[in-house]
């Protein structure tokens, strides 16, 4: 019997290179409660954090056993951070089992292949989006679509959620979009999103220089502001 590999459906095959997606994924450990075992997320419950390994039968037991129970009760939920803990689990169940199919198997009790990999991708999402959905920032009915593209197309989508307070149905177009072949700006302002538009707040000394530089130089605060990141990055 031939098992589906991660990356068999039509948006794996789509994705972005492997160098193109090097910020865009998980860089921890399949399993590791990184955004889960954090206190200034999730409080008190960072003790209780579950860990998953993928290469501990034990443990891929265990995470079988919350695959089906998240399957079955909490995603009908709005306890962002059980859900994150249900995606941890179907991702540690597909790395130990070698495919989405396998890992849907081990769970069992009706638990279906889509399901496994829409959870398995959400935990693959980077630690910064990740962290916005245990905040209940972002639904995870969201981030499932934000992990359905590729690269930096993932952060435009999650950014677009925070900043522009996009819909689960519009960020789903949106994917599907960018999916299709269209670039994240274009995907966005069909949903009437101008991307790259943040609104902040500064500490007025901090505002005055800003606008006092801007005039003088002929630039939009905008431009210094990106200017000064990109400088601090390089450092």
């Amino acid at each position: 019997m031939s098992h589906e590999r991660p990356g068999d459906d039509r948006d794996d095959q789509r994705r972005a290179s492997r160098g193109d997606r090097r910020r865009a994924d998980r860089e921890a450990e399949v399993g590791e409660p990184v955004v889960r075992g954090d206190p200034a997320v999730t409080g008190e419950r960072a003790e209780r954090a579950a860990r998953f390994d993928p290469d501990d039968p034990e443990s891929l037991a265990e995470a079988a056993d919350t695959v089906r129970r998240f399957a079955s009760e909490a995603v009908a939920g709005d306890d962002n951070v059980v859900m994150l803990r249900g995606a941890a689990a179907c991702a540690a169940l597909v790395r130990g089992h070698g495919s989405y199919k396998a890992a849907a198997e081990a769970a069992g009790d009706g638990v279906q292949v889509s399901f496994i990999r829409k959870w398995a991708r959400v935990h693959d999402l980077p630690e910064s989006i990740r962290r916005h959905v245990a905040r209940g920032h972002i639904a995870p009915t969201a981030a499932k679509h934000i992990a359905r593209v590729a690269g930096e197309a993932r952060f435009d989508l999650a950014w677009a959620v925070l900043d522009a307070d996009l819909t689960v149905r519009e960020v789903r177009r949106a994917a599907s979009a960018v999916n299709d072949g269209a670039s994240t700006e274009a995907a966005l302002r069909a949903e009437g999103v101008t991307p790259g538009t943040l609104s902040v707040a500064l500490p007025l000394d901090v505002y005055r220089r800003l606008r006092d530089r801007a005039s003088l130089e002929n630039r939009e605060p905008g431009d210094v502001i990106a200017d000064a990141l990109d400088a601090s990055r390089d450092r």
